[in-house]
């Protein structure tokens, strides 16, 4: 029997957030075991926390979806350093440092749990032809889009700026033309409705693996790669904070603060499960 927790990220309120399951003590699982036990939890992550493997790091994470193992993941980094930390675990430094596929990451512990965004493996403009296919998927028209990028950190995401939050909202996805597509989209809500949503962004993330397709709750590692492409334009501020979830019944909050070199998204961890598990 293992020690598991399933924890709720990016929401303060219960079952608002992204839920995600954390095994720990994991060294000793295949690949088989983690791939199955991922695709029971059918959650969008499992996690599994192991020794680390370089010795910089505090603990090493394996991310697995319910159909693969991913390098990176954001709200798995954040759900993950909590579970570890709750469970006593105890960083080298000021800072956690995960080991996982994509490399070494820094994740802070104050004001919240927040993660510094990987560099982006891919970024810079999207083909024509993946372009076309992004529009149709999302049902909206070309000139709609203020913006489209590459944003991807490991999962593959495009960035789509819709320029308004009502824009977000209002996308109804075409599921038959996903196919294998990951895009994330965003819009800016005006001054009087960011201070009744405590939001200054609507996010939503969609994905498909050519078999099933979702909208994600709340998604790290889409909004870090959002931050840093479009803080990078100047399209949005240094700092904000986004809402996610809202259309699917969840209420994600994000903070994205741009720091020197770093962009930190960061946002709250709740445990809500504690017990045991045998794989």
């Amino acid at each position: 029997m293992l020690p598991f927790r399933q924890v709720d990220v990016f929401s303060a309120e219960p079952w608002l957030g992204n839920p995600l399951a954390v095994v720990h003590d994991a060294d000793d699982l295949s690949d088989a075991q983690m791939a199955r036990f991922a695709r029971w939890t059918n959650l969008s992550e499992t996690t599994f926390l192991c020794a680390p493997t370089d010795p910089r790091a505090d603990y090493r994470v394996r991310i697995w979806t319910t159909s693969g193992e991913l390098p990176f993941a954001g709200h798995p980094t954040i759900g993950s350093a909590h579970a570890w930390l709750e469970a006593g675990g105890a960083p080298q430094g000021d800072t956690v440092v995960q080991e996982c596929g994509a490399g070494l990451v820094d994740v802070r512990r104050e004001p919240r749990l927040g993660f510094a965004a990987p560099p982006l493996q891919r970024s810079g403009p999207v083909e024509a032809d993946l372009r076309a296919r992004i529009v149709r998927a999302l049902g909206v028209a070309d000139a709609a889009v203020e913006d489209m990028a590459w944003i991807d950190n490991g999962p593959g995401w495009v960035g789509v700026d819709l320029g308004t939050a009502d824009a977000v909202l209002a996308v109804v996805p075409d599921v038959a033309a996903f196919t294998d597509l990951k895009v994330t989209v965003l819009g800016r809500w005006d001054e009087v409705s960011a201070a009744e949503h405590g939001a200054d962004v609507e996010v939503r993330a969609f994905f498909a693996d050519g078999r099933e397709f979702a909208e994600d709750p709340v998604t790290g590692s889409a909004n870090a790669g959002l931050g840093q492409w479009l803080i990078g334009t100047g399209a949005l501020p240094l700092a904000y904070t986004s809402r996610q979830g809202s259309v699917i019944g969840r209420e994600g909050r994000v903070r994205i603060e741009a720091d020197g070199d770093h962009v930190w998204v960061s946002g709250d961890a709740v445990t809500r499960i504690v017990g045991e598990v045998d794989l």
